[in-house]
């Protein structure tokens, strides 16, 4: 089983910038394709990002496209979402998702307990 612990998340201004870290557990993690996701009130679960074992193969939801990056450092276990130019809007609980299989797209399998991040105007 993995485990999934996010870190980072907090209260920023519009325009601020935060950086979520997660690390995880329980399975050799450069077997792990990472992700990112989030969830507003009302809103259903969203994706935002996702990477393979090399942080040169990255993906992004066109909301964040430009503002987040996500990487990874396999030696860490530990894969980031680099959030900038943050926006109210991007006031959600943001989540780490883990899927062990590579396939055309990215369907996680495991979960962290999510971060919230709020956003203030």
């Amino acid at each position: 089983q993995v485990q999934l612990v996010e870190s980072g998340g907090g209260l920023v201004q519009a325009g601020g910038s935060l950086r979520l870290s997660c690390v995880a557990s329980g399975r050799a993690f450069n077997s792990l394709v990472m992700g990112w996701y989030r969830q507003a009130p009302g809103k259903d679960r969203e994706f935002l990002a996702s990477v393979q074992w090399s942080s040169a193969s990255t993906y992004y939801a066109d909301s964040v496209k430009g503002r987040f990056t996500i990487s990874r450092d396999n030696a860490k276990n530990t894969v980031y979402l680099q959030m900038n130019s943050l926006k109210p809007e991007d006031t959600a609980v943001y989540y780490c998702a883990a899927d062990p299989f590579l396939r055309n797209t990215f369907q996680p399998v495991h979960w962290g307990q999510g971060t919230q991040i709020t956003v203030s105007s």
